[in-house]
């Protein structure tokens, strides 16, 4: 066990599962910086557990807990993680097939990807797709809510928009998904997911701006708070998290490229996407989690001149 530093959103902060219009960020157009709007953040110190040391049936799983580690080597051991076309076409596949093994599901689309380093996000580092090299996240988030999972869903069915790192490999006025397939996981009898494949691409074990994950089991919906993202072509939406003493987070220490994290985002089949929001039962434990709360996080033990954090998290949608 160590002991990490998260930001939570002000406890003062009315919780909310659905839009309020208060909270957002937005990017400087001149700058690239990511702006927080209409939020307060509060530094929590927080035990942090090392998932490695679980055994057994204590192991987390990405139904019950919301991640999951498996041991996937690269394929292409050179893979240039900066050059999206090659990213998109041959480590896009890699993702899929660990997540069908993983869950049985019929369908796996990815769709998206982050490459992150501080030191690349500093320096305003590009890839040869143009998209910009993000940094380390250190706040306590979902990538997912009650609105824009579904619509998330949906979106994929339209032709791809300037922002979409896949829109080179589909077919002019055609979406990554059929119509039909949206169909089938928003039914009343079906099931999607969005699941992330989450990487370091260092050749260094990571050591600075580790990744944790909070327990899914630990949260509440009075935790969640609504957090808009703006983009140039669309409006997407996170959770945020207000702290809780309940919570808790693990992470597995020094992870190296031949391993894969999945992190689930979202899944339709949980208590809190079922409910609809007016009440999620935590007592189901038949029901899998919902998704999992996740940051990268200070933790004082690392040294002062560890190796940069490459990583990268492709997303991929699940039809069950």
């Amino acid at each position: 066990m160590t002991l990490g530093y998260f930001n939570y959103v002000e406890a003062s902060t009315p919780s909310s599962l659905y839009t309020t219009g208060k909270h957002r960020t937005r990017r400087d157009a001149e700058t690239g910086e990511v702006l927080l709007e209409g939020i307060v953040l509060r530094e929590r110190e927080m035990e942090v557990y090392d998932a490695r040391l679980l055994e057994g049936a204590q192991r987390p799983t990405l139904g019950r807990n919301g991640f999951e580690l498996l041991h996937r080597p690269l394929l292409c051991r050179e893979l240039d993680f900066l050059d999206d076309p090659r990213v998109c076409g041959e480590y896009y596949p890699q993702c899929a097939d660990a997540i069908r093994a993983a869950t049985g599901a019929a369908h796996v689309i990815p769709f998206d990807h982050n490459v992150r380093s501080a030191t690349a996000y500093k320096a305003q580092k590009q890839s040869k797709g143009g998209q910009r090299v993000g940094r380390p996240e250190h706040i306590t988030h979902g990538d997912y809510t009650l609105f824009s999972a579904p619509e998330r869903l949906r979106m994929l069915a339209e032709p791809p928009s300037m922002t979409d790192t896949m829109r080179e490999f589909v077919e002019p006025g055609q979406g990554l998904l059929e119509p039909e397939l949206v169909d089938r996981g928003l039914a009343s009898d079906g099931r999607f997911a969005i699941v992330n494949v989450w990487r370091n691409i260092a050749h260094e074990p990571v050591a600075v701006h580790p990744l944790a994950l909070c327990d899914a089991q630990t949260v509440r919906p009075e935790d969640l708070v609504v957090f808009e993202l703006h983009y140039p072509d669309r409006v997407g939406e996170n959770y945020f998290s207000k702290h809780a003493s309940r919570h808790r987070w693990y992470y597995y220490p020094e992870m190296t490229r031949d391993e894969a994290l999945l992190i689930k985002q979202w899944d339709s089949a949980g208590t809190l996407a079922r409910s609809d929001g007016a009440r999620a039962d935590a007592d189901d434990q038949a029901a899998p989690c919902t998704f999992n709360f996740h940051s990268a996080f200070t933790d004082p033990s690392t040294p002062r001149d560890g190796p940069d954090r490459w990583s990268i998290e492709v997303r991929c949608l699940v039809v069950y």
